[in-house]
This record gives C-alpha cells, sequence and structure tokens, in this order.
C-alpha cells in the first residue's frame, strides 16, 4: 500500500488528493449503487443546508473540498454529496472494528479494522499531509474522500480512529466527515471532543482518541440527535453502532455484521478485560473469524454490508511520540509503519 506526502495551501492539498484518485473514483466509486444514491441528492435542500455551513464554519476545508473535485475532475456538488454519504442515507459501506487499552509499559494503544468498499483496496494508502495552515497529519485515505473519517495521527500526536454509525436520524448539520477532518486540526483530545460534539450535526461516527502526554483514552458516540463522551480505563471493543448504555434510545441501524462483531468482541474481553493490550494481542483480536459468516476480519467477496478489511492500523501513544503500523493483506507482517511527530 502506497505511502504519499502532500503540501500546500488547502486548495492545492484537496486538489493533490483528486489527482492520487481519479481513475478509482471514476472508475469504481462512480460504479457503486451508493454514489448513484447519493449523487441523486447532489441538489437536494438538505446538501445545500450543509454546503452553506461548511463554508461558513471551515472555510480552509470548504477550500479543500473545492481543490478535491477539481482534482478528481467532477462536479462539485457531486463530488460534496460523495463526502456527506453518511448524512444523506441510513446505511452505507463503512463498517469497522476498534480496540483499545494500554500495553504492558501503560501506553495507551488504538487498534483499527478499516472495513470498505473491497474494490477499493489497490486504490486506498496512507497520506502525510502538510498544510500551510493547521496541523500536520497522517492519515488513511479512500478516493474522492477528504481525509480524517478513517484512522490518522496529527503533529500534535493525537490519534483518532472512526467507526460508522448508520442512526436513523439525520438532521440538516455538518457533515461528519467534515467534523472528522476538522478534529485533525485539534491540539488537544478536549478540542477534538469539543469539534466532533458541536452542534449542528448531521451524520454519526464514533471515535477513539488517545495523545501523547495524556493518559486517557476516550470513546465518542456523537449523532445529529445525541453524544456521549466516555473514558475507557481497560480494554475495549467497539463495532460500528452505538453501545454506550446512554445513547441506547437512539434510534440506529444494527446490520447482522456489526452486531456478530460486537457480540465477538464482548466475549474476548470477558476473557481478560483487566489484562493488559499489546500490538501482537490486538492484531489477533483484529484477524478473528471465529463466526464462519460474519467475522470481524472480513474477506468475503459476497459480505451482505460490502465491506472488506482493507487495512488494521496499530497506534501505540508513547509519552512524546505515536508508532503506527499498518497491515493489508499479509496480516502478519506490516506493510508500512511510522512515528508520529
Amino acid at each position: 500500500m502506497k505511502h504519499i506526502t502532500l503540501s500546500g495551501d488547502n486548495y492545492q492539498i484537496g486538489h493533490q488528493l483528486g489527482e492520487q484518485g481519479s481513475d478509482a473514483y471514476r472508475n469504481e466509486v462512480r460504479a457503486t449503487a451508493l454514489w448513484g444514491h447519493t449523487s441523486a441528492l447532489k441538489n437536494s435542500s438538505l446538501l445545500q443546508t450543509m454546503q452553506q455551513q461548511v463554508q461558513a464554519r471551515f472555510p480552509l476545508l470548504w477550500q479543500e473540498l473545492r481543490g478535491l473535485a477539481d482534482g478528481l475532475q467532477a462536479p462539485f456538488d457531486e463530488v460534496f454529496a460523495w463526502n456527506c454519504r453518511g448524512d444523506l442515507l441510513p446505511s452505507t459501506s463503512d463498517g469497522c472494528t476498534t480496540v483499545t487499552g494500554f500495553t504492558d509499559a501503560g501506553e495507551p494503544l488504538i487498534a483499527h479494522n478499516e472495513d470498505g468498499f473491497p474494490q477499493l483496496r489497490k486504490h486506498c494508502g496512507m497520506v502525510t499531509v502538510r498544510p500551510e495552515q493547521g496541523l500536520a497529519f497522517t492519515s488513511f485515505f479512500y478516493p474522492g474522500s477528504i481525509c480524517g473519517h478513517t484512522v490518522a495521527v496529527n503533529e500534535r500526536g493525537l490519534v483518532n480512529t472512526v467507526n460508522n454509525i448508520r442512526a436513523s436520524e439525520r438532521p440538516a448539520g455538518m457533515p461528519r466527515q467534515i467534523l472528522a477532518r476538522a478534529a485533525l486540526d485539534a491540539a488537544t483530545i478536549d478540542e477534538a471532543v469539543t469539534v466532533l460534539t458541536s452542534e449542528p450535526r448531521g451524520g454519526a461516527f464514533h471515535h477513539s482518541l488517545a495523545q501523547c502526554g495524556d493518559e486517557r483514552i476516550v470513546s465518542v458516540e456523537a449523532t445529529g440527535t445525541a453524544q456521549h463522551v466516555q473514558i475507557n480505563h481497560q480494554r475495549y471493543g467497539h463495532a460500528n453502532h452505538l453501545i454506550h448504555p446512554e445513547m441506547a434510545a437512539v434510534p440506529q441501524i444494527v446490520t447482522g455484521s456489526s452486531a456478530s462483531r460486537q457480540q465477538r468482541l464482548q466475549q474476548w474481553l470477558a476473557e481478560g478485560e483487566d489484562k493488559a493490550l499489546n500490538p501482537d494481542q490486538a492484531l489477533a483480536i483484529l484477524n478473528d473469524e471465529q463466526h464462519a459468516d460474519l467475522p470481524i476480519l472480513r474477506r468475503d467477496p459476497a459480505d451482505p454490508d460490502e465491506e472488506n478489511t482493507l487495512a488494521t492500523a496499530i497506534f501505540v501513544i508513547g509519552a512524546t511520540r505515536v508508532s503506527w503500523t499498518l497491515f493489508t493483506e499479509d496480516r502478519q507482517h506490516a506493510c508500512l509503519s511510522g512515528q508520529q511527530p
């Protein structure tokens, strides 16, 4: 899997990111039913409201989106709609599983399976972004999408991993992918939480956050109608649906895969919730295929949610530095690794 570096102003960064994904966007993304559903809503009043909100609140990210569309050689309204797919539609083909805990040395650890369209596997990668304004960061990227809604770490050592939530109610509010990208400019966990739980908000995400020099691992479930933040002191596992007890009344869609993965995580936690979590152990549970039909590690071409595990990222958050490794089809040997800052 490739690792690229982009620099410049926000428009230039978006444009370069668009150029990287233009062929895949044209040939793969546009061929999906999901793209068709979102594109059909590109002129909707809901999307127009979202555009106004983004332009007013995050003008630099608005320029990044403009650059992305131009780099993709695609109409802006269409690309904006694609980046709002989870705000427009009740269910999208974004899954993901996250586990968190603390190593034997007491360092926070966040590990994450990034699940998405299997046909995009060859077209994804890691990108290091150095903008003229805002913080530098390293993130997984998909063709046609801005960064931040997958796994990322910024220059302040702030790690953010993201799970899709299929909330039934998605009011007119700030798009979830825009908020996730904006959180990469946060200097602290608390600043990131403020961004992610701000209102008005459209679609829903779960975020796992940790940072160099901060002992906390923070779990955020944020929807357009409710938000909850908790600190995880022991091993924790989250598939892509709301599980905080305080969010039980929020309507959502829970697919069979999401329910199965969460059930397996709960079994794993019951076996050692109070134990340390080291990278090999995190990788082992994210490689789990105990459930024959709906496993944590998703490799079935006929997956019912149209998702496969494209990559697994493991972050170990030290006092002054974050070390990360990325696994793809070879589940035992990392294909990429790095440190931030």
